[in-house]
């Protein structure tokens, strides 16, 4: 059987500069070419310090009790400087959720031909969703949402529009591929392909409650899970 690669371990800090990385390209990418480039990168900079700035402060607090000011204060802007990129709170969310979550949504929305096992395609994306989402601080995204999505339905929205009907899509058509080809025996199993990615939402919150007296290896649990879909793999 092939050896597979364990899951590394990357720093807090490391991974906050990953998504800064992701919100100062994205502005990068809006401003006009003609702008000088000093203006280009310090805007940038700027926004991306208020990204990470409103991700530490919605982790440590919450939705509801996170404020502006906490934020500006964090990122060491103005208050008046977080108007010049954002209009309120919610939409900082879901810029964290369109810099952290979407990009690896639409890799599974849109993967290239499919020659291999179905079954592949699908660990792969589970095993990078689990390192690069429920192993990191991107996981917290997610939680909050669970938390506060039923006080804030606009987020909860914002969410199902842009990461959730997008990854269902997805999973629908490759458990469809996986049907036709004779790799899932169960058909009805595209109805339901939430009970595909099921293992990485308990990773998720099992994560935030549970993790430090009982830790939990997702990914072998997901391949496990993934034995009951597509039956057993054989020794090679």
């Amino acid at each position: 059987m092939a050896k597979r690669s364990e899951p590394t371990t990357r720093t807090p800090a490391a991974r906050r500069r990953t998504i800064t990385r992701a919100a100062a390209a994205k502005v990068a990418k809006v401003l006009s070419p003609k702008a000088p480039a000093n203006r280009i990168e310090k805007s940038a900079e700027r926004r991306a310090a208020i990204v990470a700035a409103a991700m530490d402060e919605f982790v440590a607090r919450g939705f509801a009790a996170t404020r502006l000011d906490d934020i500006a204060k964090r990122a060491g802007v103005a208050k008046g400087t977080i108007y010049l990129h954002f209009k309120d709170k919610e939409s900082m969310f879901e810029e964290l959720i369109r810099t952290a979550v979407v990009p690896l949504i639409e890799r599974l929305a849109a993967p290239p031909p499919i020659t291999g096992p179905v079954r592949d395609v699908v660990e792969r994306f589970v095993e990078t969703f689990i390192r690069e989402i429920v192993a990191t601080p991107r996981g917290d995204i997610i939680r909050l949402i669970v938390a506060e999505g039923p006080r804030f339905p606009e987020i909860a929205d914002f969410y199902f529009r842009e990461v959730v009907s997008k990854g269902l899509a997805g999973m629908t058509a490759l458990i469809q591929l996986a049907v036709n080809r004779g790799e899932i025996r169960q058909k009805e199993l595209a109805r339901y392909p939430q009970l595909l990615v099921a293992p990485a939402i308990v990773a998720v919150i099992w994560q935030s409650l549970f993790a430090r007296h009982a830790p939990l290896d997702a990914i072998a649990m997901f391949r496990v899970h993934l034995d009951l879909i597509f039956g057993e793999r054989r020794a090679s």
